[in-house]
């Protein structure tokens, strides 16, 4: 069925009138979730992405919205079971691999953290975000020319997503390059990602020996 809305708030009108008709939608309680992610309002997003996996428990994408939103408020272990959930409800489902990937490497759980990472690639050799994760998890394992394959190939598909030009940055450090790590950390920032003050200084140490 067409919306007609052509606001955000009139989106939202337009999905809660159809949920008085519809309660049972579980798409129609994601969508409307999503409406209110993109408000800012939080509390009654969660609210209806509870409602959207209550009504449709094969809603992955509900499951990741709730893991996002625990992530948002520094529960890492809900962030986990939601996403854990996702991949029940639809083990192709790239995104959530990633997510889960993501908390373990957060957590400094790194062979968990590739585990999941590698299964996100494998099921979505295009998923960037996963791409530059992984890379970020075999640089802290040691492997750094795999950590370079890696953020390399995320930058084949976004040549300017930051957190793997960080990566490259990170591996031309760890091989004494702190010129190419310096252009290469600069070239992250333009992109609006900002890299940890030790690095920074480790680079500005190194370019001064």
């Amino acid at each position: 069925m067409d919306y007609t809305a052509t606001t955000p708030d009139e989106f939202i009108d337009e999905l809660k009138k159809r949920l008085a008709h519809n309660p049972g939608c579980g798409v129609t309680h994601y969508n409307l979730g999503t409406a209110y992610v993109a408000k800012g309002r939080l509390v009654e997003a969660e609210a209806e992405f509870l409602q959207a996996v209550e009504c449709s428990p094969s809603l992955a994408e509900g499951y990741v919205q709730l893991g996002g939103l625990a992530m948002n408020k520094g529960n890492l272990d809900a962030c986990l079971e939601w996403n854990e959930k996702a991949c029940r409800a639809r083990p192709l489902f790239a995104v959530p691999y990633g997510n889960i990937g993501f908390v373990h490497l957060q957590r400094g759980e790194v062979d968990k953290a590739e585990k999941a990472l590698r299964r996100a690639v494998k099921i979505d050799p295009k998923y960037v975000q996963a791409l530059a994760t992984l890379g970020s998890a075999l640089f802290m394992k040691g492997d750094i020319d795999a950590a370079e394959f890696q953020s390399a190939k995320a930058l084949e598909i976004e040549p300017n997503f930051g957190p793997a030009i960080n990566n490259l940055a990170l591996v031309a450090m760890e091989r004494g390059d702190f010129q190419k790590a310096k252009e290469l950390m600069d070239r992250s920032r333009e992109t609006g990602y900002e890299p940890h003050p030790d690095m920074v200084r480790e680079i500005e140490a190194g370019l001064k020996a």
